[in-house]
């Protein structure tokens, strides 16, 4: 006997919330920003470029050579320390991990804007009250990475100015 069970389909956005919950995720924050997907997921998927600004922690992101999806990457942070990524990156999902971290970010577009999401994760939970200190910090660090992105946005693709009259 066949039975037919219902799925559905989860935005980025949506499935980085599903992984944050079952990863029990120190950091998740998601927001509204006022600018085109386009430009939202240019400043994300240009890790080489972007992500040591919108990271505090990192030096450098330097991807493999490879083209495609998914690809290898080293992260070096400002105290010498480096660690060794598997990412996986498409348009609006951006996951990335070592063995001591996981990493994403979701775009998706919203009304006029774009719905914008960053996870953090340890692979290797430490005690639920580690972890319960850490949350609020997270969450904090994730929205000033989502306030960071937009500022780099509207940097990067501000207006510009007519040439003369």
């Amino acid at each position: 006997m066949s039975v037919d069970w219902p799925t559905t389909e989860l935005d980025p956005v949506r499935r980085l919330r599903v992984m944050a919950a079952g990863l029990n995720a120190v950091m998740y924050a998601d927001a509204h920003l006022d600018r085109p997907f386009a430009d939202v997921w240019a400043v994300a998927s240009d890790l080489e470029g972007e992500l040591p600004h919108l990271v505090p922690t990192l030096r450098a992101f330097h991807l493999s050579p490879a083209s495609g999806p998914r690809r290898h990457a080293w992260a070096y942070g400002p105290l010498g320390h480096r660690a060794r990524f598997e990412v996986m990156l498409q348009p609006g999902w951006c996951l990335m991990q070592s063995g001591c971290v996981i990493g994403g970010m979701a775009a998706v577009p919203e009304g006029s804007g774009t719905r914008f999401a960053v996870l953090g994760a340890l692979r290797h939970s430490g005690p639920s009250s580690a972890l319960r200190t850490l949350r609020p910090l997270g969450s904090s660090r994730g929205r000033r990475m989502i306030a960071r992105a937009r500022l780099r946005a509207e940097a990067r693709f501000a207006p510009r100015p007519a040439d003369g009259p």
